[in-house]
């Protein structure tokens, strides 16, 4: 059997997203017959995604019936040439249009779930004003500074974190201007030895200043996350963050509501108190994936002042639906990625 050959199998392989065979799509980067056994490179992007998972367990499930061996590898090409985080795959903004609808909640959990799935994360907590996001994973490490003067970020539940948190008091206010901000959150990106991640996970402080823009215009971002809650005041703000990543030509992966339906631990009863719905209609007003909604659960409360992420509660219905919105998100990077290979 011949590259050919091979290649006609691997036509029964179907992207389910992109609807079409991953030949034709152009998703087969290499490969190499070598008596039994096929080396592949396929342009998937999103490791531990469910959609390229799948992808690539019927590349070996149509191989394997041919009574041929896969060895398997996945990149997308580096088309941009940037140098800026070149380790990492995929960087993913977690935004909001205002404060208090449990951004850096999600961001967290987000990250945890990545994490959880096998891939390698990091979470770069950005909010210079009101960082928390060492409290919320229980960090007693704090990086460590090289001879290089680079810095070495501590871990937690699997994940590279850098917060500005680290770096200030515990109850010393920041008051910085603009200039500022972009040199700290500019050196808090470029010096922090990140090394190979499948994701960076960026929790964005509230808003449409200083630091989302010294973000948008220094780090490549693969895609963002809008996080709401389904109140028509915090559907009005992200808005607000919906426009600014479209002036900046940043993909919007899709929308997360949080705070949805609460259900009572006493009676049972189910209580919109933030509305209902707001976030799919934001979502399907834009046309924009919805990517999930987070019960307004206690048990995420205290998972945040505990420093437990509630995703990795196997036994916790919200902590399932953090996974859910997780899955959803790295499936999105896939198909951005994916997508942007089929399209060159």
């Amino acid at each position: 059997m011949n590259e050919a050959d091979v290649l006609d199998l691997l036509e029964a392989v179907e992207d389910p997203a992109l609807g079409d065979d991953i030949v034709s799509l152009g998703l087969v980067n290499d490969l190499d017959v070598d008596g039994d056994t096929v080396t592949i490179s396929l342009a998937l992007g999103a490791p531990y995604s469910p959609t390229e998972t799948d992808i690539a367990g019927r590349v070996r499930e149509v191989l394997h019936a041919e009574g041929l061996e896969t060895d398997l590898t996945a990149a997308i090409p580096d088309r941009t040439g940037d140098d800026v985080l070149p380790g990492v795959k995929n960087v993913v903004a977690v935004a909001s249009g205002k404060g208090g609808v449990g951004k850096s909640t999600v961001a967290v959990n987000l990250a945890a779930g990545l994490a959880d799935r096998g891939a390698r994360v990091g979470l770069f907590d950005a909010d210079i004003y009101g960082p928390n996001v060492p409290r919320m994973v229980d960090a007693d490490d704090h990086p460590q500074a090289t001879e290089s003067e680079t810095i070495v970020p501590p871990e937690k539940f699997g994940m590279k974190l850098m917060s500005m948190a680290f770096m200030v008091g515990e109850d010393d206010p920041v008051i910085w201007r603009g200039p500022m901000i972009h040199k700290v959150i500019t050196q808090l990106i470029e010096d922090v030895e990140w090394g190979y991640l499948d994701y960076l996970v960026v929790d964005l402080p509230p808003g449409t200043g200083d630091t989302q823009l010294t973000l948008l215009q220094t780090v490549p971002l693969t895609g963002a996350v809008v996080v709401t809650t389904p109140q028509d005041v915090a559907v009005d703000d992200a808005r607000k963050g919906l426009r600014m990543f479209g002036r900046h030509d940043t993909t919007v992966l899709g929308i997360a509501e949080n705070m949805s339906t609460f259900v009572c631990p006493d009676c049972g009863d189910e209580h919109d108190i933030f509305g209902s719905g707001g976030g799919r209609e934001f979502a399907d007003d834009n046309d924009l994936p919805f990517l999930g909604s987070i019960p307004l659960d206690p048990s995420v409360r205290s998972g945040s002042d505990d420093g437990e992420p509630v995703v990795l509660d196997d036994d916790n219905d919200t902590g399932g639906a953090f996974r859910d919105l997780t899955a959803e998100t790295a499936d999105m990077l896939g198909l951005v990625n994916r997508r942007s290979v089929a399209d060159d």
